[in-house]
């Protein structure tokens, strides 16, 4: 009875967070898709139709024995390697916004590398739940787990898209962490990882722009500072309640697209301070459900599972959050049940 309303209450807690999604996306959008398309409610209705079409998803995927996942972890990982290949192949991945990760027909887009993020948890939860004290060998247990990840990360990488590969990796080694990993052995490879962003930076200029304007946005108010300023001038007006639903002024044509990955920043300034806490109230009881499901697990490949899957959710939760704010360089990570 008590999983019954667990499950019911993420259930709502999804929903009105989705409704709400749908209702700020044609907010945000309706200028940009009217001067693009000629369509105020362009995205409003693409947004609406993948919200019904999520709900039909959800229920029918709810259905399937989660044991099932582990019968062909394999074969799901090997999938998903494979279309993060196939992507990469010109005429038939396609470029958007200059990454060649998606498979597209016109409007609709379908990005491989949402599937891989899945795949990698089932293989990760089946492998430690296979293996309990995987964690405390490094040659047979970490290793493995880090050399596989990071592949699927470099290939990620050839896209490029950075924000993705970074969800993914810090979900592995979240979902390692829980399994027991030696937090000595953790900080290595934590030091180890920040030598390779240093790297992944260093090699590709656009990266090193980001990280100057996040330290100083006025070095280059125009350029790679832009977003980041526009976006904070989208929160700070917002105060306790907001300019109102629809008034936001840095829709227009300010703040880039305002429907992708800064969308908070809109909710910001038309709901103020109140709607980012009932935001946050919706996105902790979402989370705060989703761990209580996996603490309630009876088998730990379950576990591992809901466990990973609810942190990498809620780390490209933080990440977004922590963008739009400007805690952290910008990069393309979407804000969950939103962008």
């Amino acid at each position: 009875m008590k999983n019954k309303k667990v499950e019911i209450t993420l259930f709502i807690a999804v929903i009105l967070i989705s409704l709400f999604g749908v209702i700020m996306i044609y907010s945000s959008s309706y200028i940009w898709a009217e001067y693009k398309y000629n369509d105020p409610y362009k995205y409003l209705k693409n947004q609406s139709l993948f919200f019904v079409i999520g709900i039909f998803l959800m229920i029918i995927v709810s259905k399937i024995d989660y044991r099932k996942y582990f019968l062909n972890a394999n074969k799901i990982l090997i999938l998903c390697v494979t279309l993060l290949i196939l992507v990469l192949i010109p005429g038939i991945g396609t470029v958007r916004n200059g990454s060649r990760s998606w498979f597209g027909i016109g409007s609709f887009g379908i990005q491989p590398s949402e599937f891989a993020k899945l795949g990698l948890i089932i293989f990760t939860s089946k492998y430690l739940s296979n293996n309990p004290n995987a964690m405390k060998n490094v040659k047979k247990g970490v290793l493995p787990i880090l050399i596989i990840t990071l592949l699927i990360f470099g290939i990620i990488m050839l896209q490029p898209d950075f924000g993705t590969g970074t969800i993914i990796v810090m979900t592995i080694i979240g979902l390692m962490f829980v399994a027991g990993l030696n937090i000595k052995i953790f900080i290595k490879f934590g030091i180890i990882g920040v030598l390779g962003v240093v790297g992944l930076i260093i090699v590709a200029p656009y990266r090193l722009k980001r990280i100057l304007s996040f330290l100083d946005p006025w070095s280059d108010p125009l350029g790679s500072g832009f977003q980041i300023i526009q976006s904070l001038y989208s929160i700070g007006p917002g105060g306790l309640f907001g300019l109102g639903f629809g008034n936001s002024i840095q829709k227009h044509f300010y703040l880039p697209e305002p429907q992708t990955d800064f969308i908070f920043s809109i909710i910001s300034e038309e709901f103020g301070f109140m709607g980012i806490i009932i935001l946050s109230i919706l996105f902790i009881t979402i989370f705060y459900n989703c761990l209580k499901i996996s603490m309630k697990c009876d088998d730990l490949f379950g576990k591992y599972l809901s466990f990973g899957i609810t942190f990498g959710l809620i780390f490209q939760t933080v990440l977004n959050l922590s963008v739009v704010v400007g805690l952290i360089p910008v990069t393309g990570y979407a804000l969950l049940l939103y962008s």
